[in-house]
Parts: structure tokens; sequence; C-alpha cells
């Protein structure tokens, strides 16, 4: 079955790409995705760009959609990236996720509805 990792992170000011300290700061993760590739759990993942970017659209019944700049709760934590893993139950997602080198925030784990 396939589960999504939702990960939400307070937002920080990262080392720039193509430094050795950013080399550093993704080290763990890259190791974590090699992880999943390795052992068979690996379906897709993606960082998200950060919330100044995103755009709501809101809908409430009967009164059509409404466009918002940016996210639509207001929260310390921002939804920054996602995993897509392959695991035979919760429990195992649940493992999955816990190893996500993230090192303040929440993990979020869902099953995915099958298509």
């Amino acid at each position: 079955m396939q589960y999504m990792i939702l990960i939400h992170s307070e937002p920080f000011d990262g080392p720039e790409p193509g430094t050795d300290a950013f080399d550093e700061m993704m080290a763990p993760w890259m190791a974590y995705n090699q992880k999943l590739i390795d052992g068979g759990h690996y379906v897709a993942a993606d960082q998200l760009q950060g919330v100044e970017t995103a755009t709501t659209i809101r809908r409430a019944y009967g009164a059509g959609d409404t466009i918002v700049d940016g996210p639509f709760a207001e929260t310390k934590e921002h939804f920054g990236g996602f995993y897509i893993v392959e695991a035979k139950d919760l429990d195992e997602a649940l493992a999955l996720a816990a190893e996500v080198p993230i090192p303040a925030g929440s993990l979020e784990v869902r099953p995915v509805v099958p298509s």
C-alpha cells in the first residue's frame, strides 16, 4: 500500500546550494532517499517552494471561488514537501516517516487511496 508522508516544518534560511554547508545539510536527506530506494519503498518525493509562492483557491458552498495569495491556514509550520512510499502497513509507513531528517516539525502519514 502507498502512504504519503507530508513534511511540515518551520521555515528557515538554509545555506546556498553549491556550498559545502548546503551539501552537509543535504547529506542526511540524500542518505534517507537512498535508503527508501534500496528498500523498495520510494515512489515519489519533492520539496515545495516557500509559502510566499502559494496561491489558494478558497471555495464556499454556493459562494463561488476566491483566489487568495498564500496558504489557507495561518500556522507556524509550513507544508514543505512530501514523500510517497510503498509500505506493507501503517506501522512500516510510520517507521519510515520517523527517519525523515527534519530537525523540528511534524510528519503526517496518510494512506493513498488506490486509483
